[in-house]
């Protein structure tokens, strides 16, 4: 157990980690002509801001002592345009900046959630629906402080530092010297801090991703939480999780809070010290009131970039950390990246073979062992067997959604583990037992796989699949709203819309796991009509636990255990009196 913790923690901290300049190359480069203006603008604003100090000098040693009302009038003038100089920048730095780092984040989420999809259903397998959500919405929102006025605030910032450092140098080396070295300390602790605060912000996204998908789960299945009486135990569990969270976001606060108040006693002996030996030199006459007073605004405009920088600081941290977790994803093979897969289906006739196939989910544990059989086109080939024997599975692989472990699958002579996955798919369609509706209008559902089908091929599916003998009774019609996940139905009402669904798609190979198994004895014998139509002169791949849908297949493969005990038509099974014979029996005595 240990070793696999030590292995947890060596695989944890060989992982890449995006680098400032990894980000530089590939977000800020690419739009570094804005970048270059959001610079020109930050540095036009620090240097406008600078005007305020000069003219305080002016103000003091010349213009009040002189009573020079003509030269106070062009004081407030010149103050009012770098002013107003200012407002401009602040305004086109958000205006160009801000919006064009929303428009990054947008088109990064789409990115994501593209690459997303393009992975291999395995990946879903083992991952959270809400965790995937929190990770293609949240991940890449940090992205506003690279491309945002953040670096070039940070940038920006830095410029004004040097410049205020120049002028503070010129007007007392001394005193300067004397603020220089509490803000050296005070870099050495933040740096020290953002380099201890990347792995917590990089780790909050991983609790936060896990917190969000047992939420998205929890509001999911509100109904059998409520009818199990289990909202206190959900409680729990999420509050867990919440807590975990704030131990985490606490952790960073700990680390911000030392850089703020190491920031606020180093800046206040930095100050104390200014004002002892301002007054020294004023009282000596080595300094005027204005030379003290622009000593001290431009000292201001010295620190503010640098206090700032710690909070600019934080949030490239955790841009970066954010960035390390979408790189994962973006790194991850997408199911037709794979260099095998050359071979372009341009036209399908439908035969599949299965020739000795094995598969396991985890490595050792098979749960198909050489599996051999045969679909040819046009076909109806039925599956049967007690819970968990390997029909799913069995679909699954027929569907390429799964990859046998040994053994190969071929459709009309090629190896399908070398066909490009959408040429494979785009003939393929599939009615799954636990049928997943999208929330919107039963048109927009049955469309989906073909959203410009014309109204006549909708008609088409729709009254093959009985679903008119349902909606004809609704005010809405084909635009009545399902609700989510199509709760708004009934069971049988959901599997026949479907049925029309898959009827629409025309595929040449279908896939049909218990698509009668929501339905009553009515809704059934309608179904089956439609499946009758569904399924003519298309490869058919069934499984049944009503082994009366049956009756009429082509062959029917009875699996247990991983393996296939018997095959042949309904007559010949029945007169073996064997494994199917049994269950065939059983049935009917229920």
């Amino acid at each position: 157990m240990q070793n696999s913790k030590e292995t947890s923690k060596n695989t944890d901290k060989s992982k890449p980690k995006v680098t400032l300049k990894q980000a530089f190359k590939t977000i800020i480069w690419p739009r570094r002509k804005l970048v270059f203006i959001g610079l020109l603008l930050i540095v036009i604003r620090s240097l406008s801001g600078l005007i305020l100090p000069w003219q305080s000098k002016v103000l003091l040693d010349d213009v009040v002592p002189n009573k020079d009302y003509t030269q106070l009038y062009t004081l407030i003038a010149i103050v009012m345009g770098a002013i107003t100089v200012q407002a401009i920048t602040s305004f086109l730095l958000t205006r160009i900046l801000s919006v064009q780092a929303q428009y990054l984040i947008s088109e990064l989420r789409a990115q994501v959630q593209k690459k997303v999809l393009s992975l291999p259903i395995s990946f879903f397998d083992d991952s959270k629906s809400g965790a995937l959500v929190s990770r293609i919405m949240r991940d890449v929102e940090g992205v506003r402080n690279l491309i945002g006025t953040g670096l070039v605030q940070l940038v920006g910032g830095s410029f004004t530092a040097v410049v205020s450092l120049i002028i503070l140098i010129k007007l007392n080396a001394w005193m300067t010297l004397f603020v220089f070295v509490p803000l050296s300390i005070f870099g050495y602790i933040a740096l020290r801090a953002f380099k201890y605060i990347r792995p917590i912000f990089r780790t909050r996204g991983k609790i936060s991703a896990a917190v969000t998908g047992r939420l998205t789960e929890t509001l999911s299945g509100v109904r059998v939480i409520k009818a199990f009486n289990a909202e206190e135990q959900e409680h729990i569990v999420f509050e867990k999780g919440a807590d975990k969270l704030y131990q985490n976001v606490k952790k960073s606060l700990t680390a911000t809070a030392l850089m703020t108040s190491s920031s606020t006693f180093l800046i206040g002996v930095a100050t104390t010290g200014i004002m002892g030996m301002g007054g020294y030199y004023m009282m000596i006459g080595e300094m005027t009131t204005g030379d003290f007073l622009f000593f001290t605004l431009v000292l201001g405009f010295m620190i503010s970039p640098i206090v700032q920088m710690s909070n600019i600081g934080s949030q490239l941290t955790e841009a970066l950390a954010g960035l390390d977790r979408t790189e994962e994803l973006m790194n991850m093979t997408a199911e037709d990246d794979n260099q095998d897969r050359t071979i372009q289906l341009d036209n399908l006739k439908g035969d599949i073979d299965f020739n000795d196939v094995s598969f396991s989910y985890e490595e050792g544990k098979e749960v198909l062992h050489h599996i051999n059989f045969k679909a040819p086109a046009g076909s109806v080939t039925a599956l049967v067997g007690s819970s968990g024997s390997g029909k799913s599975t069995i679909a699954g692989l027929s569907a390429s959604f799964l990859t046998p472990t040994s053994g190969n699958i071929s459709i009309d002579n090629q190896d399908l583990s070398k066909v490009k996955l959408s040429s494979y798919r785009q003939y393929l369609g599939v009615v799954l037992q636990d049928e997943f509706l999208f929330e919107g209008s039963i048109r927009e559902n049955i469309m989906f796989p073909r959203p410009n089908a014309t109204e006549a091929e909708l008609q088409n599916a729709v009254n093959a699949a009985y679903v008119n003998e349902f909606t004809d009774r609704f005010d809405e019609g084909l635009e009545t709203l399902i609700g989510e996940r199509g709760v708004k139905l009934s069971g049988g009402q959901q599997q026949r819309l479907a049925i029309a669904r898959a009827i629409l798609a025309n595929p040449k190979i279908i896939i049909l796991d218990e698509a009668t198994s929501s339905l009553d004895t009515e809704s059934e014998a309608l179904i089956q009509k439609s499946l009758n139509e569904l399924i003519k002169d298309r490869t058919t791949i069934v499984i049944a636990h009503r082994l009366s849908t049956i009756r009429k297949a082509d062959q029917i493969l009875v699996i247990e255990a991983g393996h296939i005990v018997e095959r042949g038509t309904h007559e010949d099974l029945i007169a073996k009196e064997g494994r199917y014979y049994e269950l065939y029996t059983y049935q009917a005595k229920i």
